[in-house]
Formats: C-alpha cells, sequence, structure tokens
C-alpha cells in the first residue's frame, strides 16, 4: 500500500503495484518533478531484462506510465524511480514493477493533485 499522510496524521490508503525485492526502492526521497501523461523512457537497465522495447513511449493511455507520474530525488538528483499510474490495473497488489510504484490511473492522478514537489516519500520494505 501507498499512505498518504495528511495534515492531523490521517492517512488515505492506495493499492499499488511494486517491483520485485531485488527491483525495489527503499529509503527516504522526495518528489523532484511530476508531470500528466508522462513520457516513458526505459532505463538501459530495463532494456536489457526486456527486449525489444522502444527507446521511447509517448504519453498517452498506452504509455506503461499511465495518467500521471511522480519522479523519485534524493540529493537533488533523480533516482530513477517513479510513483506512477499503470495501463495494467490487473497488475495491482503483485511484484511485478521495474522497481516503480504503479497505481491505479484515477488513485495517482488523486495523489497528484494532493502533493508538490518536494513532497518527503518514505519507502518500507
Amino acid at each position: 500500500y501507498l499512505y498518504f499522510v495528511q495534515d492531523g496524521g490521517k492517512a488515505i490508503r492506495y493499492g499499488v503495484t511494486v517491483g520485485e525485492e531485488a527491483l525495489a526502492f527503499s529509503g527516504i526521497a522526495r518528489v523532484g518533478n511530476m508531470a500528466e501523461w508522462p513520457k516513458w523512457t526505459p532505463t538501459a537497465d530495463i532494456h536489457k531484462r526486456i527486449e525489444g522495447l522502444p527507446s521511447s513511449v509517448p504519453g498517452g493511455i498506452d504509455n506503461p506510465l499511465g495518467a500521471r507520474a511522480l519522479y523519485l530525488y534524493q540529493g537533488g538528483r533523480d533516482i530513477l524511480f517513479r510513483i506512477h499510474g499503470t495501463n495494467e490495473p490487473w497488475s495491482i497488489g503483485e511484484q511485478m514493477s521495474s522497481g516503480c510504484v504503479r497505481m491505479l490511473n484515477e488513485d495517482v492522478m488523486d495523489l497528484f493533485d494532493r502533493v508538490r514537489v518536494g513532497t518527503p516519500v518514505v519507502a518500507i520494505r
């Protein structure tokens, strides 16, 4: 689950898909950038694991990053982990992403409207 903790200590809980343990991020980061209908550019590591991927996929309904993306940073640098939507809603609750946190598009759109650049993110395995 992803919990968005609000002022006063109440939280909104969202279902997510996470990466396999070897691929998952844990630690403290901050939202460093945010995008609506983001473009996806698979990393070199993803290209090694999954053959035949394009060099990039434009934003839109068929994009694996879904409707919104929150880009995680540490020390002012993009760490290549994202909180993003998915065009595979059946994957929520599974450990099958390439390290990012996937959410239903409607949930990531809600979260996107609640957070700002600089929002801290604590990921615990």
